[in-house]
């Protein structure tokens, strides 16, 4: 009773969400309990509005029988899968018969008030009859039904987040015919229900659990464990309860006109294209809205028509290390929701994986031997024709292979890696090409701890390694919870019996996902490889109860809140927060940076402000550092005293007594980070931040650092006004400091400068620091301050008898200055432009506080990105370039960079090769991305296809 016990562990879901029914055309609406449905159903009536295609426009294109209308290159208006199917069939291969609505239609669905073209009627009974030829029967017809597949597909790959219903056409009439003609009434009555539950859920609104319930309830009274269990009499007996069920909740009959069905299920699938999940999918992996999904109709194959009929999917490489093998999952006597629903447990593709599972149940290589023949030519063939891994989904009917989709496959970056290596080295793509093929952002996964191998692991269940990396958090039953959490800062494990598309918010929130059910081709297992995350999926010891939230594995129950960590690289679940290890990058990672160096024009530096920064930035190979922040290094131990000493003096005299003490504590920190980068060039950023930052705020914390410095409280407290500000990110800081105590300039050049000496000779390599004025407005600033760093130089040359290297330059994070770049240049010996002040000071907006606001200009269009994530080309872009072209028009050898958070995103990394830039600098774990980023910009790779 397994199966039934874990059907009833999860709750009854709730009715779907309104969103649901407003994305969908009001003829497509999902209508409310017991209430007449809208007409979803119903045919296309011709638009009210002209056409904006001529009466000879194309909207549907068929495939089958060797042949096809469309091709690969056709997926922008085809979608993904259309294209695929079309190219399958062109090559030959066992692809159903079938047509693709464009996504044209889509597009003019939406521009049209939810209508479609006049012409699309004609079309899509053209393209039925078509299909109908080849497979000798006869859509809606008594005696010989065909029947179809549904599915929507975007030009992207979109798994699991739009609408699919199979075995349409089928009614009261024609599941009597496919009994009859199969010599199967099980196999009919088990194709029926599965149409009234896919089709009420998807066009009509009825929740799966509806359903699922009546069967629990039928599996109960009859002692089944699996659906496989139960005979042609209760799949009869349930198709009459499902229909009841579907009376009860929409106040009319289960539809019966086979054609009526189809358009309804069209209408769905457009539908979905602007459902809650998909919105949520595409704004995770930038998907333009306006793309649009294709409809792809095809006639049905079935899985399920007894022990020589099977479903499945498989990889031609696997999804998580990259290895050339197949890799997959499959069932007998089942159809395709069901490998990845995680209904029942997927068998192994292959001997070889069956033996590594230690598994009893029989492979396909082994039960279906002539299909597995059969799939292993074409998955060799395929993956040769497109040049990259593929993603299969196929089904076994009586013996027969037919293969129902072909796609690039969703893989880790560990994966990604290992794939365009080898194919390079097997000379299927150039190295070049290679290059391109890995996303850079999706270097994150390979850039974050493992458990750590020395350990203790306390295991308290183990499923199936669905998606590599490691990760601790707070127990979670629900995707809502995950992200409210999360929100808060909190480090959560979703904990599902098993996930749906509703939960992508949550699985987006987590560190990590944690399913009882499913395979590695689940949706918890594909989805969580796409975004990064571990995930742990089949955990069959697992026992979820949602009612008392808790989480029990044999003897251990854990509540709600407690900590567990997952590793999704061995499938261990594991008892409390375990020990992490920070990754180790060789092999493939290697040899791509290698390739992905020898093409990019960009330089690529690290923000580091401590060694432990510059030590890591070495060994994810920076060359050099492009922002330190030498206000970072003042709270640490006795610096902040001295530095609150500064600012408390009353005069020159003290402030250049406490600034006396922080002088060797700077002079050792510049040491360091000289002599880590071994004459790599290092730009050291002068004071910047407002001095009322350093001073304590609370009560209790002004008591506690007057009583340790001897000073008044009072003091402190009137100190702390003083310099208290309306809006200090645009206050008494950065050049404004040094020009109004020049001392602290002065400190800091002369701790630069005798560091260079000293590190120079530590090292026998020459250091050349760049010191960087920051916020500067006007020349006459930068002039000022140029001049003190200057004097100090000279200074300590005489006092030490060495030569100095240096140079002084600016950061660029205010509009005038950009604007005013020629003149700057003058005396400028480089820029760097501080994009995150820029951002905030060309569009106004504070970073600190955009978050309330920000998410409805992107969720509205009013801006593409979030400016702060994604540098603004129009703007802040256009200042940039208006920077460059005047600063090198005034000194052609100006050196120009950027270092804000945006020299780690690959979209803004290629802006800055176009723009002529000669470096960026970004955070040390994200060098890698800039590199990779960086190459792809130089073989013209646009940013927005690595999305």
């Amino acid at each position: 009773m397994a199966k039934t016990a874990a059907r009833k562990q999860k709750p009854a879901p709730k009715k779907k969400p309104a969103a649901r029914a407003k994305s969908a055309p009001p003829r497509a609406a999902a209508p409310a309990t017991k209430r007449k449905p809208p007409a979803r159903s119903a045919a296309p009536a011709r638009s009210a509005k002209p056409a904006q295609k001529s009466a000879q426009h194309k909207w549907v294109y068929t495939f089958g029988d060797g042949k096809a209308e469309g091709k690969a290159a056709m997926r922008d208006l085809l979608g993904g899968k259309g294209a695929n199917l079309a190219e399958m069939a062109n090559l030959g291969l066992p692809v159903p018969p079938g047509f693709t609505i464009t996504t044209e239609v889509c597009t003019y669905y939406y521009s049209h008030d939810h209508s479609y073209p006049p012409q699309l009627k004609n079309e899509v009974e053209a393209a039925l009859q078509h299909v109908g030829k080849l497979t000798g029967k006869t859509f809606g017809d008594q005696d010989n039904p065909l029947l179809v597949s549904v599915r929507s597909g975007a030009r992207a790959s979109m798994p699991g987040m739009m609408d699919t219903v199979l075995n349409l056409g089928l009614n009261d009439q024609t599941v009597a015919a496919v009994a009859k003609k199969s010599g199967d009434a099980r196999f009919a009555y088990d194709s029926y229900r599965r149409f009234i539950t896919m089709y009420s859920d998807v066009v009509l609104g009825i929740d799966a659990h509806h359903f699922e319930e009546i069967l629990d309830e039928h599996k109960d009274s009859k002692g089944y464990m699996l659906d496989t269990d139960l005979e042609a009499d209760d799949w009869k007996e349930l198709v009459d309860r499902y229909k009841e069920r579907v009376k009860e909740e929409r106040g009319e009959d289960f539809p019966q006109d086979p054609h009526a069905q189809l358009w309804g299920a069209i209408g769905a699938v457009f539908g979905s294209w602007m459902n809650q999940r998909a919105i949520t999918y595409r704004r995770l992996h930038s998907i333009p809205e306006s793309w649009g999904t294709a409809v792809n109709v095809q006639a049905m194959v079935f899985g399920n028509m007894g022990d020589s009929s099977a479903t499945g999917v498989a990889f031609t490489r696997n999804p998580s290390t990259g290895e050339k093998r197949l890799y997959g999952e499959f069932l007998i006597n089942a159809q395709g929701e069901d490998v990845v629903a995680g209904i029942r447990t997927p068998q192994e593709i292959t001997e070889h994986a069956r033996a590594e599972a230690g598994s009893d149940k029989p492979s396909m290589e082994g039960a279906l031997p002539k299909a597995f023949a059969e799939l292993t030519r074409i998955y060799g063939l395929l993956e040769k024709h497109y040049r990259d891994m593929q993603d299969l989904e196929f089904t076994v009917e009586q013996g027969k292979l037919w293969m129902l989709q072909t796609r690039s496959g969703k893989r880790t970056a560990k994966a990604a890696l290992r794939i365009a290596v080898e194919l390079a080295n097997e000379g299927l793509i150039s190295k070049h090409e290679a290059v391109t093929r890995v996303d850079p952002a999706s270097l994150d996964q390979l850039l974050h701890p493992t458990i750590d191998p020395e350990a203790e692991r306390t295991v308290i269940a183990t499923g199936l390694p669905a998606s590599p990396g490691a990760a601790s958090g707070e127990i979670v039953f629900t995707a809502d919870e995950a992200e409210t959490l999360a929100a808060q800062g909190r480090r959560v494990i979703l904990v599902r019996a098993e996930t749906s598309p509703e939960d992508i918010h949550g699985m987006h929130a987590a560190q990590g996902i944690l399913t009882a059910r499913g395979g590695m081709t689940s949706h918890a297992a594909v989805v969580a490889r796409g975004m990064g995350k571990p995930c742990v999926s089949g955990a069959g010891a697992l026992r979820i109860d949602l009612p008392n939230n808790t989480l029990s594995a044999g003897k251990v129950t854990l509540k709600k809140g407690e900590v567990i960590t997952i590793d999704g690289s061995t499938g261990q679940v594991l008892a409390g927060k375990v020990a992490m290890r920070e990754p180790e990058l060789s092999g493939e990672f290697a040899t791509l940076m290698k390739w992905a160096d020898d093409v990019r024009a960009l330089k690529v530096r690290a923000n580091a402000d401590t060694p432990a920064d510059a030590r890591v930035a070495v060994k994810f190979g920076t060359q050099g550092i492009g922002l330190c922040r030498t206000e970072h290094m003042f709270f640490e131990g006795d610096r902040i005293r001295a530095v609150r000493e500064m600012i408390l003096a009353n005069d020159e005299k003290h402030r250049r007594a406490a600034l006396a003490k922080l002088l060797p504590m700077q002079r050792a920190d510049f040491i360091a980070l000289f002599e880590i980068m071994h004459g790599l060039p290092v730009t050291i950023r002068l004071l910047d931040p407002p001095l009322h930052e350093f001073l304590p705020h609370t009560q209790h914390e002004i008591e506690d650092v007057a009583k340790s410095m001897g000073a008044d409280p009072r003091k402190l407290i009137e100190r702390a006004r003083e310099l208290d500000e309306a809006n200090p990110m645009l206050g008494f800081r950065g050049c404004r400091l040094a020009i109004a105590y020049p001392e602290i300039a002065e400190m800091q050049a002369r701790a630069i400068f005798e560091a260079a000496v000293e590190a120079a000779k530590r090292t026998g390599k020459p250091v050349v620091p760049e010191v960087m004025v920051p916020l500067i407005a006007t020349k006459a600033e930068f002039d000022l301050v140029k001049a003190r760093i200057d004097a100090m130089a000279q200074e300590v040359m005489r006092e030490t008898g060495a030569k100095i290297d240096y140079q002084v330059g600016t950061m660029i994070e205010l509009p005038r200055a950009a604007l005013k770049a020629g003149e700057i240049a003058e005396t400028a010996e480089f820029f760097s432009f501080g994009t995150n002040d820029l951002t905030q000071t060309t569009f106004g907006i504070s970073r600190d506080d955009a978050a309330s606001f920000l998410g409805a200009y992107t969720a509205r269009g009013i801006l593409a990105t979030d400016p702060f994530v994604t540098l603004d080309r129009e703007g802040v872009g256009e200042l940039i370039r208006i920077a460059t072209e005047r600063g090198r028009k005034t000194r052609k050898s100006l050196k120009l960079g950027i270092c804000g958070e945006h020299g780690g995103d690959p979209a803004s990394v290629a802006f800055c090769h176009e723009a002529g830039l000669d470096y960026v600098s970004c955070s040390p774990f994200r060098v890698p991305i800039a590199r990779l980023a960086a190459a792809q910009a130089a073989l013209g790779k646009s940013s927005a296809s690595t999305a």
